[in-house]
């Protein structure tokens, strides 16, 4: 073991590594480190320990910002053009600024858990504060995916994300429309030429994406169902492409109300009469949900246009509101978690028990006089002595 030396304001620390397997000659590696020298030989009796384990990972020279940028280019062939998109950004404008310089051997929890901590106070690009834990959540689950792969490709020994705290997504109040409130919606839908699209929503639970990409052919009007088989996506530059489903949960049947039946038969009429007005002007897609001439639709345009309707009624929800509205709905009339989950395209039914967990503890009471129904208990009306010398209920 050759001890640290002095390099003027550094050391240099020397890692005896045995001999190469090809050339014969010893194999070493040297690493510059700041601090004094008592902390040289404790980060030196670290990288022994380290060697000795079998955990040793030799200096790359990669920084943060060049694995990240790496791991992203890699995985681009996998990933959703949406999902690529918020992971640019979030490397680009977040991640890189504020570990970017690291480099990748040297990044540690506490490097992590204080870009979090600034991040929370003064992370917003414009300026103005911080950014909400939720957000600093999904910057921590890129960050841990990105490292994690850095492991398995023998970068760093272990991935500092596991030793770090991220913040508690605050839990924010769904908001679920009323039956008055779906009917007024629906209502003054109408001259907006959002009826149909929103009774389908709202009755389906369907995604935005899943609406917007929905084809006639996955509409089976004598069997009352439609099929989610593809999803339209809107890219940064306005590019719309339709994509399979991103689970087997997501590729689902669901079966339609007769109201809603009848409501996609007509609305397939009229869109016939708009077809042969228009000729060869209307570009087919065979897309239930379209612009006047056949093209599909902006899904953050309709989004909007749900906005404008939802504001001058002064009822305050978000499209995906209409999902939840749905959902909630469902179990309220007991209808059993699985089917819901199923309906919704949840990959687990987990995943609808977590996030519906407020409705199902609203029906808790429910649940518990319906017991006290199905049973018919007597009534505990009177007191004995017990053969323990306690007192004991006894019925009348």
């Amino acid at each position: 073991m050759v001890a640290p030396r002095r390099r003027g304001a550094t050391w240099e620390i020397t890692i005896e590594r045995g001999y190469h397997p090809v050339t014969g000659k010893r194999d070493r590696d040297s690493r510059t480190f700041r601090g004094t020298k008592k902390e040289a030989l404790a980060e030196e009796r670290r990288l022994l320990r380290e060697r000795d384990l079998g955990t040793y990972v030799e200096p790359n020279g990669l920084t943060v910002q060049d694995h990240l940028e790496r791991w992203l280019h890699g995985a681009r062939g996998n990933l959703a053009l949406k999902t690529l998109e918020r992971y640019e950004d979030i490397i680009a404008k977040h991640l890189v600024p504020g570990l970017g310089p690291i480099p990748l051997d040297k990044l540690r929890p506490a490097h992590i858990q204080d870009y979090y901590t600034k991040a929370r106070e003064s992370g917003r690009l414009d300026g103005r504060g911080g950014l909400s834990a939720k957000t600093v959540l999904h910057y921590h689950r890129l960050l841990h995916l990105a490292l994690e792969e850095a492991v398995n490709w023998q970068l760093i020994a272990r991935n500092p994300c596991d030793a770090v705290k991220p913040p508690r997504a605050e839990y924010h109040e769904m908001h679920v429309l009323t039956q008055e409130q779906i009917s007024r919606l629906l209502t003054e839908a109408t001259s907006a030429g959002l009826q149909v699209p929103l009774l389908v929503s709202v009755t389906t639970g369907v995604r935005r994406g899943e609406l917007l990409g929905l084809r006639w052919q996955d509409v089976d009007l004598e069997a009352q169902t439609l099929t989610v088989r593809q999803s339209l996506v809107e890219s940064r530059s306005g590019e719309l492409t339709f994509k399979q489903p991103k689970t087997p949960k997501s590729r689902r049947r669901i079966s339609l109300p007769p109201s809603v039946t009848r409501a996609l038969r007509e609305h397939r009429r009229s869109q016939a009469e708009v077809r042969l007005a228009l000729g060869n002007t209307y570009q087919d897609f065979d897309l239930v949900v379209t612009r006047p001439d056949g093209r599909p639709c902006s899904p953050d345009a309709f989004s909007k246009a749900f906005h404008r309707l939802s504001h001058r009624l002064d009822l305050g929800v978000r499209l995906h509101d209409l999902r939840h509205t749905h959902a909630t709905m469902l179990l309220q009339q007991n209808i059993h978690p699985k089917v819901v989950s199923e309906r919704l395209g949840h990959a687990t039914v987990g995943l609808t028990l977590d996030t519906y967990s407020h409705v199902l503890e609203g029906m808790d009471r429910e649940a518990a006089n319906c017991i006290d129904g199905l049973l018919s208990l007597p009534t505990p009306t009177a007191a004995v002595d017990g053969v323990d010398g306690k007192r004991s209920a006894t019925p009348a």
